[in-house]
């Protein structure tokens, strides 16, 4: 939604460019062990990981996320960053059993932090790429 700067209203067409852009959120999933996303961890757009070892975070296949969102188009896409709060381990984005394809550097080291998109390439089919 764009919020107008003034009036405490709101805007949805061409407005000033220079106008921010907000999204409300959820307080971050906070994670310390392997785990299987569900599609409403990834609608959040935030994970925070913390662990005493390294292990494996999960996505739902392609047919899960395509039944949560189930409006999304080809092309649809979200965000999803995963921050690391352990200074020696890693964290691994792993693909769902079918239908997700993770694309470039699925690792999190220590205290770091990563991005992807989610983009909806087919029906039940659904790249997370890597930025």
């Amino acid at each position: 939604m764009t919020l107008a700067k003034v009036g405490g209203g709101y805007q949805n067409s061409d407005g000033s460019t220079s106008e921010l852009t907000f999204q409300t959120r959820a307080p971050a999933t906070v994670i310390a062990a392997a785990y299987t996303l569900t599609a409403a961890d990834l609608a959040q757009g935030i994970i925070s990981a913390t662990s005493s070892g390294s292990y494996a975070l999960t996505t739902p296949t392609g047919a899960a996320l395509d039944a949560a969102f189930s409006n999304a188009p080809i092309g649809a896409s979200f965000p999803l960053s995963l921050t690391h709060g352990s200074a020696t381990n890693v964290i691994t984005l792993t693909a769902g059993a079918t239908g997700v394809t993770v694309v470039g550097l699925a690792t999190v080291t220590g205290i770091t932090s990563g991005t992807w998109i989610f983009r909806k390439t087919a029906d039940a089919t659904w790249s997370a790429y890597r930025i």
